[in-house]
C-alpha cells in the first residue's frame, strides 16, 4: 500500500524517522508547523489569513490541545514531526525530537500548508523534481517583497525555488494553481532579482540548486514567510519544525 500522512507521522513519533518529509506520502498536505503561547496566536493566524499565498491556513488547535482533528486521526503535533526547533531571543535555534517537554496549558498549534504537498501531482504529470532525486529541501530565499502587517507580524515574503525545464513550465503554473493548500500558483518566473533576490545561490534555509542548461527558476510562497515573522515578532519563546521535516496530514491534495 501507498504510504501515508500516519505511516509518516507514527514513524516519526516512535523515532523511526528523523530525516526530512520531502517526497514522503505523496498526494498528502505537508505543513509548517508554528507552536506559540495563546496571547499571539489570534494575531498570528491573522497574519497567515491576511497573506494566504505565503501562509495558507490548514488548522489551529486549541489552547493546551496538542491535537488538529481536521488535519489527521490520532495527530499529536508534540511527537509526530521528524523534528523540531526550539526559538528563544538570543539564542540559536535548538533542534528537538519532541515538544512534550516544553508543551504548556497555553500552547496553540498553527499549521501551514507547504510545497512538498504539490509534488505528487507533478511527478504523476511525468515532471522533473531533481530536488527530489537530490534528496534535498531545494532553497528557500527572502524576497525584498513585504507582506501585509498584522500588529506585531509582519516582514519580508519568503519563497521557495525549484527548476524546471522551460517546456514544463506552463504545466507546472497549470497544476499547481488547483493546490491552494500547498501554496497554489507561482508569484514569479526567471530572474530572482526582480524580487529583491541578490544572490539566488545563497539562500537563507536550504540548499542552493542552481538552474541546469534549459531550465527556468520558478518561485512559490512559502510557509517560512511565517517563521519570519515570529522571528521578528519578539516573542519569548515558539517552537517550529525543523527545515524540511514537516507535519504530514491526511489531508488530499488538491
Amino acid at each position: 500500500m501507498a504510504e501515508t500522512g500516519r505511516d509518516i507521522r507514527l514513524a516519526a513519533r516512535s523515532g523511526a524517522l528523523a530525516g526530512l518529509t520531502v517526497g514522503r506520502a505523496r498526494g498528502f498536505a505537508q505543513a509548517n508547523l508554528f507552536v506559540m503561547p495563546a496571547e499571539a496566536a489570534g494575531e498570528f493566524v491573522g497574519f497567515c489569513e491576511a497573506n494566504p499565498q505565503a501562509c495558507p491556513l490548514l488548522g489551529v488547535s486549541a489552547p493546551g490541545d496538542p491535537r488538529i482533528p481536521a488535519l489527521g486521526e490520532d495527530l499529536d503535533v508534540r511527537t509526530d514531526l521528524p523534528a523540531y526547533l526550539l526559538h528563544r531571543p538570543g539564542a540559536p535555534p535548538e533542534r528537538a525530537t519532541q515538544l512534550l517537554d516544553t508543551w504548556r496549558g497555553d500552547s496553540v498549534a498553527v499549521a501551514v500548508g507547504c510545497w512538498f504537498g504539490a509534488e505528487a501531482a507533478l511527478a504523476e504529470a511525468g515532471i522533473r523534481l531533481r530536488h527530489v532525486e537530490l534528496g534535498i529541501q531545494g532553497p528557500l530565499l527572502r524576497t525584498g517583497v513585504e507582506t501585509v502587517r498584522v500588529g506585531r507580524f509582519g516582514g519580508p515574503l519568503v519563497v521557495s525555488m525549484r527548476p524546471f525545464a522551460v517546456a514544463d513550465v506552463a504545466q507546472v503554473i497549470e497544476i499547481t494553481a488547483r493546490l491552494p493548500r500547498s501554496h497554489g500558483a507561482p508569484v514569479h518566473v526567471g530572474d530572482p532579482s526582480m524580487l529583491g533576490i541578490a544572490d539566488p545561490e545563497a539562500p537563507d534555509w536550504g540548499e542552493a540548486l542552481p538552474p541546469e542548461p534549459g531550465e527556468l527558476r520558478v518561485f512559490w510562497g512559502c510557509g517560512l514567510t511565517a517563521l519570519s515573522a515570529l522571528l521578528g515578532a519578539g516573542l519569548p519563546e515558539f517552537a517550529s519544525h525543523a527545515p524540511g521535516a514537516m507535519l504530514v496530514t491526511d489531508l488530499r491534495e488538491p
